[in-house]
């Protein structure tokens, strides 16, 4: 049985879209909002990622994944390609992500902020709640966590240490 070119391009986006973030292995690439498409032509699959950084470290690992699993499911001739625009939103993640974030004890981003960035060298202030018990009463304790996407923080109500993904 030949598939038709939907079908196989169907299914590669089906097993593009269970590829997780190395950094936020909890999330796939699609919920994260970073894979932005999968297509077939000539027998060659072709996916677009973009970064949610610039320079971020994770491309090249995200990168091996779709290709190891694409071609592990069959598709010889496997190509990512990484588009820049438009840039990554954190408004992308979607809400399963966000909900996933949550599950994990990781604050998800609130809305991205819209029209021109000011550039500020002071911290961002951000309105968020602890993903342990809810509690708005929570302070920065550095801009950058393990990764350049995150911040961290402290709820003084639970005393809890916990990360926040960046909005961008």
């Amino acid at each position: 049985m030949v598939m038709s070119t939907r079908s196989i391009t169907e299914r590669a986006s089906e097993i593009a879209a269970t590829v997780t973030d190395p950094e936020l292995p909890m999330l796939t690439l699609a919920d994260l909002g970073v894979l932005r498409s999968v297509t077939e032509t000539d027998g060659v699959v072709e996916v677009a990622i973009t970064p949610t950084y610039s320079g971020c470290p994770a491309m090249a690992t995200m990168r091996d994944d779709l290709v190891r699993r694409l071609t592990d499911e069959g598709y010889a001739d496997v190509r990512v390609r990484v588009e820049l625009h438009p840039a990554w939103s954190s408004d992308w993640i979607s809400d399963e992500g966000r909900r996933t974030l949550l599950e994990h004890g990781i604050s998800p981003p609130g809305p991205a902020p819209s029209g021109p960035l000011v550039l500020n060298l002071l911290p961002t202030r951000r309105v968020i709640d602890c993903p342990r018990c809810g509690s708005s009463e929570v302070e920065l304790t550095s801009e950058f966590g393990a990764t350049s996407c995150k911040a961290l923080y402290r709820c003084t109500s639970c005393l809890e240490p916990f990360e926040h993904v960046k909005e961008i």
